[in-house]
């Protein structure tokens, strides 16, 4: 039997599938906080993905920063995230392939504080 075109092949899915993870960004937090005026409500990560066909036809939207931000502050239930990491990876799979935005931070609650009571008008 003749190895040949089962080695070729091979290669060949090897060469055209691989693998790329690289970090983007890294901020204290997504808003303003003052040093006590938060709870911390627990480690969150969200990924947003982008899948593509042949590497270059997109079908799917996604790969979206700021809409994986938004959907980890909302899944813990707070109003920002501090700590906040992020970084992308990408898959391809000869055929499909897949661009990903990943967020880490710990989501957290803003302290409301009351505003100062006004006297209504006389």
């Amino acid at each position: 039997m003749n190895a040949r075109p089962l080695l070729l092949l091979t290669a060949v899915a090897l060469l055209t599938s691989g693998c790329i993870r690289s970090p983007i960004a890294m901020m204290p937090s997504t808003k303003p906080l003052t040093q006590g005026g938060y709870t911390e409500i627990g480690p969150v990560e969200e990924t947003d993905c982008l899948w593509y066909l042949f590497s270059f036809i997109p079908i799917t939207t996604g790969n979206n920063m700021q809409g994986a931000m938004s959907d980890a502050i909302k899944r813990m239930g707070g109003d920002a995230l501090i700590q906040v990491t992020a970084e992308t990876y990408y898959q391809n799979f000869i055929v499909v392939s897949r661009y990903c935005t990943i967020i880490q931070g710990i989501a957290v609650r803003s302290s409301n504080m009351p505003g100062p009571v006004m006297a209504p008008p006389r």
